[in-house]
């Protein structure tokens, strides 16, 4: 019999010992691609429910977007270690841990921004939901990118720009939010609805910054 292969008991062959050795000193790599989809996906879960929370103002809905938060915070911590225990990886390591670093905090604003409606007694508006609906829409453009890079990454492209254009169409809501909003004099009321439109124009660049990393991505990988 080959040294190559050896005979164990239950008829199936193990790997050599110069395999086995090659695969401890060059261990396989992640499937990073698989590893941002997932978080992607976690991400356009949670701006979901921020659409909702606008819309109804249910508490409830609010507390499911702090619990996404943890399960967010679970997933950003297991892609840094792979990261960093990994000896090589498919696309550009600084890359990968932009992406990461930038998906995590669009649900981390999410998160603050209800959480700060709450403690302020402020209810959603239509500038809020405005600006949710475009950061949901963003989100999904980066979950069908993310998820393109493995197998189609020049169609990846397409994507991130519509990501970008979901910021840009926030920024524009939120132009139009505080130019109604200072009207008037109630200006405590005004300095805390101006927080949470700033939570929300945040994740939006964020959100950003996730496209614009996918589009390094497939200039370097294309």
């Amino acid at each position: 019999m080959s040294d190559a292969l050896k005979e164990v008991p239950s008829g199936k062959t193990s790997p050599s010992v110069f395999r086995r050795l090659f695969e401890r000193v060059f261990p396989k790599m992640p499937d990073f691609f698989a590893l941002l989809a997932e978080q992607c996906q976690q991400v356009s879960h949670t701006t979901g429910l921020l659409v909702e929370f606008m819309e109804t103002g249910d508490p409830a809905t609010g507390q499911q977007i702090r619990q996404d938060e943890h399960e967010a915070d679970r997933l950003k911590v297991r892609n840094l270690h792979t990261l960093n225990e990994a000896f090589a990886t498919p696309i550009d390591r600084e890359d990968i841990y932009r992406a990461i670093v930038d998906l995590d905090e669009i649900v981390n604003y999410c998160k603050t921004t209800v959480s700060e409606m709450d403690v302020l007694g402020l209810a959603p508006d239509k500038h809020c939901l405005e600006m949710a609906m475009h950061i949901k829409l963003g989100t999904d453009a980066l979950v069908t990118g993310y998820a393109r890079l493995a197998r189609e990454p020049a169609a990846a492209a397409t994507d991130a720009d519509a990501g970008r254009k979901a910021e840009r169409r926030v920024e524009k809501a939120y132009r139009r939010a505080i130019a109604d909003l200072f009207q008037g004099d109630d200006y405590i009321h005004m300095f805390k609805r101006r927080e949470i439109y700033r939570h929300l124009s945040n994740c939006a660049d964020r959100m950003a910054n996730c496209a614009n990393t996918l589009h390094d991505i497939v200039v370097k990988m294309c």
